[in-house]
């Protein structure tokens, strides 16, 4: 049985004569999505799958999709005859094209099998035996020039028992290591210095292991870690052969990976005899190894001929490669990914010392996998979208650094000394005029970030999409209102009320929302005083000098304080400043910024009270209406006893009347509740119910008790900024605790109160009910019958229209509230990550974005 190796990204071409059995081979072996068939595409373009005057439309539109599918990474079989070499030419250049592999699958069989086949087909009846015969020709004729053609593998199964018998296994290339998962430590360009190797190695927890001469030949971490070594191990520093001794033996004993760089490439080539230019540190090496054995030069020589262009780890999440990779090269094998990935693109000029100008492709990567590289040596790290370059120049009197990964922490030691002398001096990884290095500042926002239909990965939900008008009306609204887009790390989520209330006259209780939480799995829930408020993201450094550290922010400035659509609540800066010195004072007092060792919190709160502008929407429009209602009411008695007279029943319109004037009343009462005056900052309070982040962590996925326990203690520190949040814990096997918690709702909206919210105390959480698997609602609103007149109107609790509003639905909503808290839960990851702004905007903006689609607000 013959066993067919086909990498598992590939463009397999199959091969033979009409009749041959292409067709039932590739339904047999591949799933029939991947399957393009030339006869079905004939179907497409005229109706008919045997009209060879639509083969070329056909062939036109079957490789576009070839194309297609190909970009999007996924393998593809053509079941096509392909016996003339320009059939199969276009082919391997489509593979090309798009950098995968083209595979060859060919089936030789007998001419009288083929013959007899068609003769059995309605649609191929016609076919004389001569037609076979060519194909057969045709095929043989090729078979030896398969491969000289492009062809990277090429499998010949002859005859009908070869063919049945055969099997496709998946093969990987080289350069798929997702199934590794690290922890890594990734470490930049080497270049012959193998005593500063050594020390960082020491540094980063290795046990170096040595032969019998006292040489270090290998070194394994005792946790498990691997080292990933980004290439240019050789030339220019004192001792090549030591480096890869040791980088050989770490390989060689799964302690570590590494991949090809543009020297090792150039050391195979004039170790090989080949005629290359000596620069550039060749000599040195090439002087160090001819005193070494003949042995340790050949087997120095084939492990570099092996190494691989890149490697794609970590699920798909981390990538390195020498030079870098864009995005559309990941995972991808020809010799043009191969040559980016040892030089980089070059923009075909020369700089004033004569060194190739290096493209900037990291300007504008926007891929989801770190890349990590070397290659250009820099005098610091700097992240530039979601890269980092990790060559700092030690064979130059610099740093050897390597990365943590996933920790992204960076560990460096110094050169021992300068061991060669640089041609171009070591370039700071910023914009320096005349050098041609551009890198994208970090800080810096692009439009084609944001425009158009857009897809985020998150972490939690998988991928949200956000449509193209949503986009734009996000644009509009963020590029107008919004604060200083440093300061926008996170944007709140809606939030989804509970289940409508079977309760006579009521719309929302809490028995909807511990029964919602109950048929998710989940066991304890927090109920928490909802404060009549507006949603507030508070950003607070320690003082300017951190905000500007961390968040680029050189204007004075010390935070933010937004709305949940990103606009600032004061206009004045100095209010802005004066709230914020406030929250930094409370949370110093508490030893808040020491305890999470982070100069700089981002906390989730209310605004109290509800704004100055519902206080005179109250003064100015809702409370004429009861004025209105009570001055009409003399007029309309009046009118009502004239009817009377005239003997008309007017009973029902007087009754009208009075409840409109009473419903009026209680829509006044109930708004005010919620308003006062205030002057400047006096009389504003906070009510915070979460901290978002802190310096590398996002705290949003703790437990409630985490947070609330440590916002008691803002409250305490500063009782007349911050309100306190009143809750209770419930848990849902206890009828009792439920009616407590019940009464407690019951009690609080009787007394004016909007109502509760109830969370699950694990805060991110995932449910086992219908959507298992995806976490549940973070929160679901419970609010009183008073508050929700001003969100239905003065008139809601008629029967009439109490009955429509219980056909409020609420599916919308609650796919809208989740996917809104999963982009949150992104963004504050890619901050706490320390990932570029636009990365972290990405998110944010799609939550903007996403509050664009047609949810009735009121909900």
């Amino acid at each position: 049985m013959a066993e067919l190796a086909v990498p598992a990204l590939s463009l397999v071409v199959l091969i033979g004569s009409t009749g041959s059995g292409k067709s039932t081979f590739a339904h047999k072996h591949f799933p029939p999505t991947a399957v393009l068939s030339s006869d079905a595409y004939r179907g497409i373009v005229s109706d008919d799958e045997s009209d060879q005057s639509a083969t070329a439309d056909a062939f036109a539109l079957l490789h576009h999709v070839v194309g297609v599918r190909l970009r999007r990474g996924l393998r593809t079989v053509v079941d096509a005859t392909n016996v003339q070499p320009k059939a199969r030419q276009q082919l391997i250049e489509l593979a090309r094209a798009h950098d995968v592999l083209p595979v060859a699958i060919v089936l030789d069989v007998p001419d009288q099998i083929c013959v007899e086949r068609n003769a059995g087909r309605p649609d191929r009846a016609d076919l004389g035996p001569h037609v076979a015969a060519r194909h057969s020709r045709d095929l043989r004729r090729s078979l030896k020039f398969l491969e000289r053609e492009g062809f990277r593998k090429v499998h010949v199964l002859r005859g009908v028992a070869e063919i049945e018998a055969a099997t496709v296994a998946d093969e990987r290339l080289w350069n798929d290591k997702r199934e590794l998962t690290g922890p890594f430590d990734v470490i930049g360009d080497v270049h012959g210095c193998r005593s500063e190797l050594e020390t960082l190695l020491g540094e980063l927890g290795y046990v170096l292991s040595r032969d019998a001469a006292g040489r270090a030949a290998g070194a394994s971490h005792p946790a498990g870690r691997t080292a990933v070594f980004v290439g240019d191990l050789v030339d220019r520093g004192p001792d090549t052969p030591g480096v890869l001794r040791l980088v050989m033996g770490m390989v060689g004993s799964g302690n570590a990976l590494c991949v090809t760089g543009n020297h090792e490439f150039k050391l195979v080539r004039a170790l090989d005899g080949r005629k290359v230019k000596v620069a550039h540190g060749l000599a040195e090496s090439l002087a160090q190894l001819e005193a070494e054995s003949e042995e340790f030069r050949k087997t120095a020589q084939e492990f570099m001929r092996g190494l691989v262009s890149h490697y794609v780890l970590d699920g798909g999440r981390l990538v390195v490669a020498h030079a870098g990779l864009k995005q559309e090269y990941h995972g991808r094998s020809s010799g043009r990914v191969r040559e980016f990935a040892m030089y980089g693109e070059s923009t075909g000029e020369t700089d004033e010392y004569g060194l190739p100008v290096r493209y900037p492709w990291a300007n504008d990567y926007r891929g989801q996998a770190l890349v990590l590289y070397g290659h250009t040596p820099m005098s610091n790290l700097v992240w530039v979208n979601n890269t980092l370059c990790l060559d700092t120049g030690v064979v130059f009197g610099g740093q050897l650094t390597a990365l943590r990964y996933p920790e992204r922490e960076p560990v460096a030691v110094a050169a021992e000394q300068v061991w060669y002398e640089p041609t171009r001096p070591l370039q700071p990884a910023t914009l320096v005029p005349g050098t041609g290095v551009v890198h994208r500042d970090p800080g810096v926002l692009d439009l084609d970030d944001v425009i158009g239909r857009r897809v985020v990965e998150t972490r939690h939900l998988g991928r949200v999409g956000v449509q193209e008008d949503a986009a734009a009306a996000a644009l509009e609204v963020m590029s107008r209102f919004a604060v200083d887009p440093r300061w926008l790390v996170y944007l709140p989520p809606t939030m989804s009320p509970c289940a409508t209330s079977t309760v006579e006259g009521l719309l929302e209780h809490p028995a909807q929302a511990f029964e919602y939480y109950r048929s998710e799995g989940v066991e304890t829930v927090v109920c928490e005083e909802k404060h009549m408020g507006s949603r507030a993201v508070v950003v607070v450094a320690r003082s300017a000098d951190a905000a500007r550290a961390r968040f680029g922010v050189d204007d004075g400035s010390t935070g933010a304080v937004y709305t949940r659509t990103g606009r600032p609540f004061f206009d004045d800066t100095a209010q802005t400043e004066a709230l914020l010195e406030g929250v930094r004072i409370a949370a110093e007092k508490t030893g808040l910024f020491e305890e999470l060792d982070t100069e700089w919190l981002a906390l989730d709160t209310e605004l109290l009270p509800w704004s100055a502008k519902a206080l005179g929407l109250l003064r100015n429009q809702y409370a004429a209406v009861g004025a209105a209602a009570r001055a009409s009411l003399g007029t309309a008695a009046q009118i009502l006893a004239a009817v009377r007279e005239r003997g008309l029943d007017v009973a029902d319109l007087a009754e009208r009347t009075l409840a409109r004037e009473a419903d009026a009343e209680a829509f006044t009462t109930a708004y005010g509740r919620y308003c006062w005056p205030v002057d400047g900052l006096a009389g504003v309070r906070l009510a915070p119910f979460q901290i978002l982040a802190g310096q590398g962590a996002n705290y949003a996925v703790r437990e409630h008790n985490w947070h609330l326990e440590r916002l008691d203690r803002l409250v305490a520190a500063d009782p007349g900024l911050f309100t306190p949040t009143r809750r209770m814990f419930v848990e849902l096997t206890d009828a009792q605790g439920e009616a407590a918690a019940t009464t407690w709702w019951s009690e609080l909206t009787a007394a004016g109160g909007e109502g509760m919210v109830v969370k699950p105390v694990g805060s991110l959480v995932t449910g086992t009910g219908t959507r298992s698997g995806r976490p549940v609602q973070p929160g679901v609103k419970c609010r009183g019958p008073e508050y929700l007149r001003i969100i239905y109107g003065p008139e809601y609790l008629r029967p009439e229209n109490l009955r429509r509003l219980r056909q409020r639905g609420l599916s919308g909503k609650r796919s809208l509230a989740l996917r809104e808290y999963a982009l949150g839960l992104e963004s504050l990851d890619r901050l706490a990550a320390g990932e570029p702004l636009w990365r972290v905007h990405e998110a944010v903006f799609a939550v903007l974005a996403l509050e664009t689609e047609p949810i009735d607000p009121r909900l």
